[in-house]
């Protein structure tokens, strides 16, 4: 049973956590409660009866994970143990690292009840000044990002209720400001040529790049295509897998950002690459026997086992330097082909479910990119314009000169 203990205006519940190995008694779990301004004796006996007899639960079920007042790095432990099925893999490593690398040595010592958004705000002031690999200093992005890790793991605090209130909260904070960069597309002409440099590639690297342009995928969707995702008769292609790659550990496979596992149609020379691969990949699969690993995967290493999600984006690269066409990451191939699209006047929201983003506003990013580029177009007919104007006048000028 919770004892209750009036401290002021508040109250301290405690539940006992019994005794360790050696028969020492534990330090009891603790929360603290205040009642709301206003509320009645009567509401507030009920109130915190109620409190305390879910609190005690919480603690018995082991939701409540450390006793009394945990320091932040104890938290963290537990942090990551409720977060490792629902971060996404590269996510959950990227956090791990970061939790102990840079959260628990500056902030782990602190105490979650006496932590301050002036400590978080010295947090935020540290990492700007912690230089890059190449030596140059995080950008504002950067820094949003490593916070935005320190947020979630004191919002869960909250979720428990062994803190009131996230000291990390963005109200509370001055954070570099983020200046939202550019998306990086391949104009029509530059798409154009960069189809016409395909034809002298493998079929491999051409399905890959086509599919991208076509569907709007992501790498690791992309990476992770079988060849029984496509329906050859209608000219679809499904979505439902990703592939991803931590460190140290295999590739793995995960369902599409959002879970959102859709279906889209391509074009008929794509489906007709495809076809092609999947003859190529039955005489390799012939030819290694049992050295061949494979199954159904499209991109694959020599044995047959799905590629690495990174080659694709190496060997676009290179292939973009080889044939001297303008340097852009992998990911503009979706950027592009989600300009496209909107450029030729499909719907937002068509193009929203095409890529399978989770908010319109994320695809609405793509709509500056059609104002720019009507804008250009409409720069460039005021120039011809211009110039067939004068063109008359230009042209009568000369006449009355050889004249006189």
């Amino acid at each position: 049973m919770a004892s209750i203990d009036k401290r002021g205006d508040s109250y301290r519940i405690r539940v006992c956590r019994g005794y360790d190995e050696a028969g020492k008694k534990l330090k009891p779990y603790v929360m603290e409660w205040t009642p709301p301004e206003g509320m009645t004796p009567k509401k507030v006996e009920k109130e915190l009866n109620r409190i305390a007899t879910e609190f005690e639960m919480k603690c018995k079920n082991g939701e409540i994970s450390a006793a009394g007042d945990p320091k932040l790095a104890d938290f963290c432990k537990t942090y990551l143990e409720i977060q490792e099925n629902n971060l996404s893999p590269r996510t959950y490593e990227y956090y791990e690292n970061l939790i102990r690398d840079l959260i628990v040595p500056m902030l782990g010592h602190i105490k979650l009840s006496e932590l301050r958004p002036a400590h978080v705000q010295k947090f935020v002031q540290h990492i700007q000044t912690i230089p890059k690999k190449d030596g140059s200093m995080p950008s504002a992005a950067t820094v949003k990002r490593k916070v935005a890790c320190l947020q979630s793991i004191l919002r869960q605090a909250v979720k428990l209720q062994i803190i009131k209130t996230n000291p990390a909260d963005a109200k509370c904070l001055t954070m570099p400001q983020v200046v939202t960069k550019k998306v990086e597309i391949f104009t029509k002409q530059e798409a154009a040529r960069m189809i016409e440099c395909l034809i002298s590639e493998p079929i491999e690297f051409q399905c890959a790049i086509q599919l991208a342009i076509s569907s709007g995928a992501r790498l690791g969707e992309i990476v992770a295509l079988k060849f029984s995702d496509f329906d050859y008769d209608r000219c679809k292609v499904t979505f439902e897998r990703s592939a991803y790659k931590v460190k140290s550990k295999p590739i793995g496979l995960k369902p599409p950002k959002d879970n959102d596992v859709r279906t889209v149609t391509i074009y008929p020379e794509v489906i007709e690459l495809v076809k092609l691969l999947h003859e190529e990949r039955q005489r390799e699969a012939q030819e290694l026997g049992t050295a061949w690993q494979g199954g159904e995967w499209l991109f694959t290493k020599w044995d047959g086992s799905i590629m690495h999600p990174q080659t694709p984006s190496q060997q676009f690269a290179k292939f973009l330097k080889r044939h001297d066409l303008t340097h852009h990451k992998f990911h503009s191939l979706r950027h592009t082909s989600a300009t496209l699209l909107l450029y030729s006047g499909v719907n937002i929201r068509q193009v929203q479910e095409r890529l399978g983003h989770g908010s319109l506003k994320t695809t609405q990013i793509y709509l500056h990119s059609i104002q720019e580029a009507d804008e250009q177009a409409a720069s460039a007919l005021q120039s011809l314009l211009i110039t067939q104007h004068k063109k008359p006048e230009a042209d009568a000028e000369g006449e009355k000169q050889k004249a006189e």
